[in-house]
């Protein structure tokens, strides 16, 4: 059997809030209800979204820089069971990546800390003093992540095994050998994936997820 990838969503599934944009909205008291209704019916892209996502946080404070966004992210609880579950996937000889549309800060922060192999997300430009630039950066189009999954798949790794929440993180079932929906927004999620588990610890998903190897592992060649 190749190496398994095992592939997590970010936002409400290794972190307990479902939004890294999101966080600087609540820390700033700032909202985007209407630009993600604007993108989600398709009159502005993933660019022009974070572009006005960080328009808003820039008019709320000015002098808003990394260390801001860092002081925010250090602060965020991080789900039940996250560092002894990626240990134990690691421990299987798995691959094991962040795939977010949320903000590279924090998914590269949590890789840092559990020992992941890497973390696709997007991301918010500064300049050589730590301001923003105005702009986002672009690595993981929310209505397309199972593109970014199929490309990262494609290095001589299977089976491939995704857990999201959202219904964002549906195209990336429909690209896995395993799909598990942790603490689901919605019906329609549940409904997408393998498996669904509602708890709000992710040892039951490390469990599902080993399981399913060992069962392949058993199987005769």
């Amino acid at each position: 059997m190749k190496r398994p990838l095992i592939v997590f969503d970010m936002d409400g599934v290794l972190v307990e809030h479902r939004s890294s944009w999101r966080m600087l909205h609540d820390a700033l008291g700032t909202d985007n209800e209407d630009s993600f209704r604007a993108y989600m019916r398709g009159e502005i892209d993933d660019l022009e979204f974070m572009r006005r996502d960080i328009e808003r946080w820039l008019r709320s404070k000015p002098d808003l820089d990394i260390e801001f966004f860092r002081s925010i992210y250090d602060s965020q609880k991080r789900i039940d069971g996250f560092l002894e579950g990626i240990a134990r996937l690691k421990g299987s000889g798995a691959a094991v990546y962040i795939l977010s549309g949320g903000i590279d800060l924090l998914a590269n922060a949590l890789c840092g800390v559990s020992g992941m192999d890497g973390a696709h997300a997007n991301g918010i430009m500064f300049d050589n003093e730590g301001k923003l630039t105005g702009e986002g950066i672009l690595r993981v189009p929310l209505r397309d992540k199972g593109s970014v999954l199929k490309k990262l798949g494609s290095n001589g790794f299977g089976p491939i095994i995704s857990v999201g929440d959202s219904h964002v993180d549906i195209t990336m079932f429909e690209n896995s050998d395993l799909s598990i929906a942790f603490r689901p927004e919605s019906d329609r999620v549940s409904e997408a994936a393998d498996v669904t588990i509602t708890g709000s610890d992710l040892t039951p998903v490390i469990d599902v997820i080993l399981e399913y190897l060992i069962g392949l592992r058993k199987k005769p060649l």
